[in-house]
């Protein structure tokens, strides 16, 4: 059932853009990038690349939270290199990688799991944070007052998830269960308690969300005009086109989801043509800045050694 939802997921949001692309293909095409908007491209790509590295460093700080002083210069290198792999089937390899090498890194089994867990759900709850600040800015009804109470019962559920009065009796029952079926208690349970709230990875998230949504602002600026009114608009719209991406099954690195939500809000906003080329040129820009970053820390891994 997990994998005829995940095709069937794919397959509609790819039908929507598909369609989406044929009847706004004249449009599409008709639209030219100056020198100017290829430095903004470029500048697009670059802050996207800060942005992964950002979020590398916050792993870092995760770890750290769990009272595992880790080499910040090598595990940024090892989430770069792990990120690309997120597009493989199943969405979850890149995870898999950073357990791995935080392990090989002395790093408890627990405890690195348990960061892999920690950080997509600060990035979301960072999400949240935005999309509830600014969602009203991309709603078509402004007065939909079930939308915004939805948008903040859920960031209070989920800020509510990684407070330690939440996330520790979690841990103590899933340690448990796990114990219970391997028959093995190699690590004392008190070492897995999240002593404090996590708040600086947190705003940390919140950063790496906003460089992340600049990315895609100045790609859609390169391609047209915008002005500041529109910032809130598209930061909303990102977050949460972002988000579905995040948590929607069936789309590694989000793919068809995030640009599927994106059209469906922009497109009341901005021309049609304008938003399909900025969400398929702002794919390519996130791939090529990931792709840069595994590259660079692998080299830069091997001019260390």
């Amino acid at each position: 059932m997990k994998k005829i939802l995940r095709w069937f997921i794919l397959g509609g949001t790819l039908f929507f853009l598909g369609k989406a692309l044929k009847d706004n293909w004249l449009e599409v095409t008709s639209i030219r990038i100056d020198a100017a908007g290829w430095a903004i491209l470029a500048i697009a790509t670059g802050v996207t690349l800060l942005a992964h590295t950002w979020a590398g460093w916050i792993w870092t700080w995760v770890l750290q939270e769990l009272n595992q002083p880790v080499s910040s210069a090598q595990f940024i290198q090892v989430y770069l290199k792990t990120n690309i792999a997120k597009y493989l089937p199943g969405n979850v390899w890149h995870y898999y990688g950073r357990i791995l090498a935080a392990k090989n890194a002395n790093v408890s089994a627990g405890k690195a799991i348990l960061s892999v867990l920690l950080e997509p759900l600060l990035m979301l709850a960072a999400a949240l944070i935005i999309i509830v600040l600014f969602g009203s800015q991309f709603a078509v009804n402004n007065t939909n007052l079930g939308l915004q109470i939805l948008q903040l019962l859920s960031l209070v559920v989920v800020l509510g998830a990684v407070h330690p009065w939440v996330l520790n009796p979690a841990i103590r029952f899933l340690y448990r269960l796990k114990s219970k079926k391997s028959n093995s208690e190699n690590q004392p349970i008190s070492s897995l308690n999240i002593k404090r709230y996590p708040l600086r990875p947190l705003l940390g998230e919140l950063v790496f969300l906003g460089l992340r949504g600049t990315g895609f602002i100045l790609t859609m600026f390169a391609l047209g005009s915008l002005n500041l009114s529109h910032i809130p608009l598209l930061l909303g719209a990102f977050s949460f086109a972002w988000v579905l991406g995040l948590v929607v099954p069936g789309a590694p690195g989000g793919i068809g989801v995030f640009e599927a939500t994106a059209l469906t809000i922009l497109q009341y906003h901005f021309p049609t043509a304008l938003v399909i080329s900025a969400i398929a040129l702002y794919r390519l820009i996130s791939i090529l800045a990931e792709i840069a970053g595994a590259t660079l820390a692998s080299l830069d891994e091997r001019l260390a050694n």
